[in-house]
């Protein structure tokens, strides 16, 4: 695999893009600030993927080192100060109304050291995949948790759990899954999975492809391993054969396999960048494209970045198009 899809996968999880910068208007004064060591009382010590970390309590001033992760602990409850970007992409509609301003430390896999210091966190929030390097030095800032998140990164519901024990939220983490649970057993009853007679049951038939196109990596798909594949296992949506299997996705689909990616509907992400809506362009006036099935059919659906995230929001965004498409109910 291609680093730079890799890398373009991990930065697009949570995506809140240039638009954090825009809305922060102060000026960071790069004072020097002497980083404090945690106190002793008061804390509590918690596991993680570098060893044990003692923590505050209640945390008010939190750094989170990715974005799903900032996310995620909105929902959960405990919001960050300050989260990192990617420069070039546009503000994730699925986002718009539900993410306040928030500072920024740099990018995903190189963060400002002197600015997370100077906004004197009581509590750093990294990954195994970006920060694992450079955790002595965020812990000379402040106590700093490496969340498990390797690539490909584990399921969104063990991303999620795991922040919530570190957070002493487990309650409020395990209501979000539950009510993901609840709205998968909407789906399913809508979409007639589990009925009597093979006629209401046709829908559980579909097979559901999604895939992408970029300037950097082509045509790619999602596998079953992926988050929004995760998503339509868990309803019992079929996929099709090409996209079966624990796999993450596969990149630099050739134009001659484009058939790879055909179903009975089609779910096309776009990251909304300009340089993808020309690759989609051309890609749509290939005489390949207008013979899928899908096309041919109508049922290529255009959504948003959320298909390719993992935060909680975006996974309730799938689903809501999984409702409007497939079902045609809010």
């Amino acid at each position: 695999m291609k680093i730079s899809l890799r890398y373009l996968c991990f930065l697009l999880l949570g995506l809140l893009a240039v638009t954090l910068i825009a809305a922060c208007s102060s000026t960071v004064n790069h004072t020097r600030v002497t980083s404090q060591k945690p106190q002793d009382d008061g804390c509590r010590v918690v596991q993680h993927t570098m060893g044990e970390t003692c923590i505050p309590q209640n945390p008010q001033r939190v750094v989170a080192l990715s974005q799903e992760t900032f996310i995620n602990g909105l929902e959960l409850g405990v919001p960050s100060i300050a989260t990192v970007f990617v420069p070039g992409f546009p503000f994730p509609e699925y986002l718009q109304g539900k993410v306040s301003r928030v500072e920024t430390v740099g990018t995903y896999d190189s963060p400002n050291l002197e600015k997370i210091l100077y906004l004197q966190p009581d509590l750093i929030l990294a990954d195994s995949y970006y920060s694992q390097n450079i955790y002595n030095q965020l812990s000379q800032i402040a106590p700093t948790i490496v969340l498990n998140v390797p690539f490909p990164p584990p399921s969104w519901k063990d991303q999620l759990e795991e922040l919530a024990r570190i957070l002493d939220k487990e309650d409020v983490g395990q209501q979000l899954i539950n009510n993901y649970w609840q709205r998968i057993e909407q789906l399913q009853q809508a979409l007639g999975l589990g009925a009597a007679s093979p006629k209401e049951n046709r829908r559980h038939t579909l097979k559901v492809s999604i895939a992408n196109t970029s300037s950097e990596s082509g045509i790619w798909s999602y596998g079953e391993k992926h988050h929004s594949g995760e998503t339509l296992k868990d309803i019992g949506l079929q996929r099709p054969e090409s996209q079966k299997g624990d796999f993450f996705y596969i990149e630099n689909i050739s134009i001659e396999r484009i058939s790879d990616i055909d179903g009975d509907v089609l779910f096309f992400v776009s990251w909304e960048r300009e340089d993808d809506k020309k690759t989609l362009g051309k890609l749509k006036q290939s005489p390949l494209w207008a013979k899928l099935n899908v096309v041919q059919r109508d049922q290529v659906h255009f959504v948003g970045m959320h298909w390719h995230n993992s935060d909680i929001l975006a996974i309730n965004a799938i689903l809501d198009d999984l409702f409007k498409y497939l079902v045609n109910t809010p």
